[in-house]
């Protein structure tokens, strides 16, 4: 029988597929996508990633990324990464990447669609393929969440991603946020002639009219669009649990909080780590705390920073406040990475 079946062949995914045969264990990854997969994504990787990306047996080429800066047009602040720069790069670059490991470790795939499972006290059932247990890694809006029952309603107003990118060297090498009223527009260097732009709201309009909100970034950037714009959302998701037994969740599948403090791909390969590790160790159900424990600063933080978002008021005073107490800032951003 097979070890361990992965359903979605993401960052979250790839990663678990690839630690499955790291230890030895037999991993059947169900994508019904021919790689590399594009999504919507701010595509910053954290020091954390790069350090689980190094973790997996890769070196995926990017534009390192020195630290965080926040911006509103009047102030700014910064804070640098502690220990080892974080990474720019395109998500189609850092989904070859992993899909090329898998297959070096034999990694099979099957390109089919994972919508119900059945299970019982010896494995899981999806389709044609059984296993002993089935990782869920089918993404924001994971059809395996519903169909265990498992999915919870988002909670506050819903917020959406849209991203492209631009043919341009970047000028910084930070992940630059920048803030209004009505969002957020996040500049991410992913190589040398390239930058990303994704645009965070709770308005859902053209990808352009968001950029206008940030009219020097817009200036800077205009007529040298390089992609099309692709969007997600709604970014909050919430999950009942992340184990249902021979069913785990993880990535953007065990519940999304928001885009807002890039840390997406960074948890995604954290908990597909762990989840791997429950298994290996036949200790499945220590996965749900394991995931907690992962996820709880990224969770506080975000949910605080969406509180102060949500109102032109409040956050119109995030830029100001990071600006004057520039230790906080500093110390929070290396909380997270």
């Amino acid at each position: 029988m097979i070890d361990v079946l992965v359903s979605g062949g993401g960052p979250a995914g790839l990663a678990a597929a690839i630690h499955t045969a790291l230890r030895g264990m037999e991993a059947v990854v169900i994508e019904p996508r021919e790689p590399p997969v594009d999504k919507a994504c701010g595509e910053g990787i954290m020091p954390s990633g790069v350090a689980a990306l190094h973790a997996l047996g890769l070196d995926v080429p990017g534009h390192p990324l020195r630290g965080i800066r926040y911006m509103d047009g009047v102030h700014s602040a910064e804070a640098e990464f502690r220990h080892q720069p974080g990474l720019g790069v395109r998500r189609t670059v850092l989904h070859s990447a992993l899909h090329q490991r898998a297959v070096e470790l034999g990694v099979r795939f099957a390109t089919t669609r994972t919508e119900v499972v059945r299970q019982d006290d010896l494995g899981v059932s999806a389709g044609e393929w059984r296993a002993r247990w089935l990782i869920a890694a089918d993404g924001l809006h994971s059809p395996l969440r519903r169909a265990l029952g498992l999915h919870l309603p988002g909670s506050g107003p819903a917020r959406y991603g849209l991203r492209r990118h631009y043919r341009i060297a970047p000028w910084t090498d930070c992940v630059e946020v920048h803030w209004s009223a009505e969002g957020e527009a996040y500049v991410t260097p992913v190589g040398e002639d390239c930058v990303g732009i994704a645009v965070l709201s709770g308005t859902r309009r053209p990808y352009d009219e968001h950029l206008r909100a940030f009219p020097a970034l817009a200036a800077r950037v205009h007529g040298r669009s390089a992609s099309t714009v692709r969007g997600a959302g709604p970014l909050h998701q919430r999950a009942r649990h992340r184990v249902a037994g021979r069913v785990l969740l993880t990535g953007d599948a065990a519940g999304y909080v928001d885009a807002l403090t890039g840390e997406g791909i960074a948890l995604a390969l954290a908990t597909a780590r762990a989840a791997v590790e429950s298994l290996a160790a036949g200790r499945p159900h220590t996965y749900e705390a394991a995931w907690a424990r992962l996820t709880r600063r990224h969770r506080l933080l975000t949910h605080a920073l969406l509180r102060a978002a949500r109102y032109p008021a409040t956050a119109r005073l995030v830029v100001p406040a990071a600006s004057r107490l520039p230790a906080v800032f500093t110390a929070t951003v290396r909380a997270l990475q």
